[in-house]
């Protein structure tokens, strides 16, 4: 008898395990596909002969369709299967990149990364939706990291491979090889994912079914997850984007200086989500860990705003606020999956993660306003902010509710 229960049981973790390393793969290339156009700004420019802000149309396009339709995406995954429109959206967006590489036409380049922004709308409401059915409570919190960092590595190794890619062949073959890449995931995800078994706690008989219309997206929880998911963005935005820049002007920190720092930032960011994922396994208060991982993060902003480290110590604070930035992200997203009802998480995971998008449509305006205003120091100090905001959201989300009446 025991000896049958550890096979199943061993059965159940490799079945675990083929899913998150499918899903996780998946999500690698949603984030390699987000970059494969900035690294070669200039190649394509030069090639269409237009200016950089043309060129930035089609990033434009991307994630304005991307953030129009996740939602109405994550309903449909929640009506139809996850697993096929996730394999789905992985080839519509290598088709993309194949049409913006064989047709020679600038406005063809901008129409393929609206549909690039399409494909990428169903990554999200799929990748959570498969977790979160399929995998065992125990060790969603370790799925949930691995996913993750997934995606962050997707983003890290895209610029390189991409540069690598047009030195052999060129911007065009370049992005064939990223449909290339897209199109082999999705040919393992299919066969890593083949029967997941469910395990989606059932609803006692007689319990009054959860709401999991659209209704839902207004409730209190939810749209204070939203609010807590676009003030992380617009903090992990801010430094990405601007700190160098930033750093430069109020400091007089060289590039390089400042861009190790912000390296140093990405790559703990990548290792604290592995390391978040084994802290929410073990400690299951997740709105303390979250709030712990923005509070540090808020204050690692806040010291390089208020001091003027030397190199060495701006590269350890900065990598400290990644690495603590990294460790709470799997705890968000186990507080986003308490509040989940099963049946809904499609549209409920789109909806939220689309505060992503929020913050990327509003971050380049707030910081970009402010260096353009010579406030190069407020730049680290509205990054503080949003983090100490985003602690205000965790609490609420955390906070327990009383049922509605009936």
């Amino acid at each position: 008898m025991t000896e049958a229960t550890d096979l199943t049981f061993a059965a159940r973790r490799a079945d675990d395990t083929r899913l998150v390393m499918g899903v996780s793969a998946a999500h690698f290339v949603s984030h390699f596909y987000m970059l494969v156009l900035p690294p070669l700004f200039g190649f394509v420019r030069a090639d269409y002969n237009v200016n950089y802000t043309e060129i930035g149309l089609a990033l434009t396009v991307f994630m304005a369709v991307s953030a129009v339709l996740q939602t109405p995406t994550g309903f449909l995954v929640d009506r139809y299967s996850a697993r096929l429109l996730l394999a789905a959206g992985i080839v519509l967006g290598a088709a993309s990149l194949v049409i913006a590489a064989l047709v020679n036409s600038y406005w063809v380049l901008v129409g393929a990364f609206g549909l690039l922004g399409l494909a990428n709308t169903v990554y999200h409401p799929a990748d959570y939706t498969l977790l979160s059915r399929h995998v065992a409570p125990e060790r969603m919190s370790r799925a949930y990291s691995i996913h993750t960092f997934s995606g962050l590595l997707g983003g890290a190794v895209a610029p390189a491979a991409m540069l690598a890619l047009h030195g052999l062949f060129g911007w065009r073959g370049a992005f064939i090889g990223a449909a290339v890449l897209g199109c082999v995931v999705a040919a393992v995800f299919l066969i890593l994912s083949d029967g997941a078994p469910e395990r989606i706690a059932k609803s006692h008989a007689g319990a009054a079914a959860p709401d999991t219309s659209w209704r839902l997206l207004l409730s209190a929880p939810i749209l204070i997850n939203f609010v807590f998911f676009a003030l992380m963005a617009f903090c992990s935005f801010g430094f990405m984007n601007f700190s160098v820049v930033a750093l430069g002007a109020l400091y007089g920190t060289n590039a390089a200086t400042a861009n190790t720092a912000l390296t140093g930032y990405l790559f703990l960011s990548a290792l604290g989500v592995l390391a978040g994922g084994a802290v929410s396994a073990r400690f299951p208060h997740h709105g303390v860990t979250a709030a712990i991982g923005m509070a540090m993060t808020g204050l690692s902003a806040l010291i390089i705003g208020m001091v003027n480290l030397n190199a060495p110590a701006l590269i350890v604070v900065a990598s400290l606020g990644g690495f603590f930035f990294g460790t709470m992200l799997p705890a968000r997203d186990m507080i986003l999956r308490a509040v989940t009802p099963a049946g809904a998480f499609g549209k409920v995971f789109g909806f939220v993660t689309n505060g992503f998008n929020i913050g990327g449509i509003v971050t380049p305006l707030v910081y970009g306003m402010l260096l353009d205003h010579g406030a190069p120091r407020l730049v680290f100090f509205v990054i503080a902010l949003g983090a100490f905001g985003a602690i205000l959201m965790i609490s609420g989300a955390m906070r327990p509710r009383k049922p509605a009446a009936l």
